[in-house]
C-alpha cells in the first residue's frame, strides 16, 4: 500500500501546531520547541513544504545589530487545505482505532 504524503506523524504534529494560527508567521525555532522535533527532522519537512508551495517562507531582519536575519514560515492557502484533510484523516483514523480496541477489550 503506498505511503500517503503529508501524513507521518512529525508532519501531523507539524500541522497541528501552524493551524492554530495559519496566517502568522512562524520561526522554525518555536516550531521546533512546540512540537518537540529535532531541527534535523523539522527543516527537512519545512523545505520540502516549501518547496511544494504548502508554506511560505520569508528571511526576517534582526532587531539586533551583528545577529543574522531568521527564517519565517506560514501555510499557504493549498498548505491550510491539504493540512486540513491531512489532520481530519489523522482523526479519523484514531477514532476508528480507538472504537476497534474498545471492542476487543471490553469489560466482562
Amino acid at each position: 500500500m503506498p505511503r500517503t504524503p503529508h501524513a507521518s506523524p512529525q508532519t501531523l504534529r507539524l500541522f497541528e501546531a501552524l493551524m492554530k494560527e495559519p496566517t502568522t508567521w512562524r520561526y522554525g525555532y518555536d516550531l521546533g520547541r512546540e512540537t518537540g522535533l529535532a531541527s534535523g527532522t523539522l527543516y527537512p519537512i519545512l523545505m520540502r513544504l516549501t518547496e511544494q508551495s504548502l508554506l511560505e517562507a520569508a528571511w526576517e531582519p534582526s532587531d539586533q545589530p551583528g545577529r543574522p536575519p531568521r527564517h519565517t514560515y506560514r501555510l499557504t492557502g493549498d498548505g491550510v487545505a491539504l493540512a486540513k484533510v491531512r489532520l481530519a484523516d489523522a482523526a479519523a483514523k484514531a477514532a476508528r482505532h480507538t472504537t476497534a480496541t474498545a471492542k476487543i477489550v471490553r469489560p466482562a
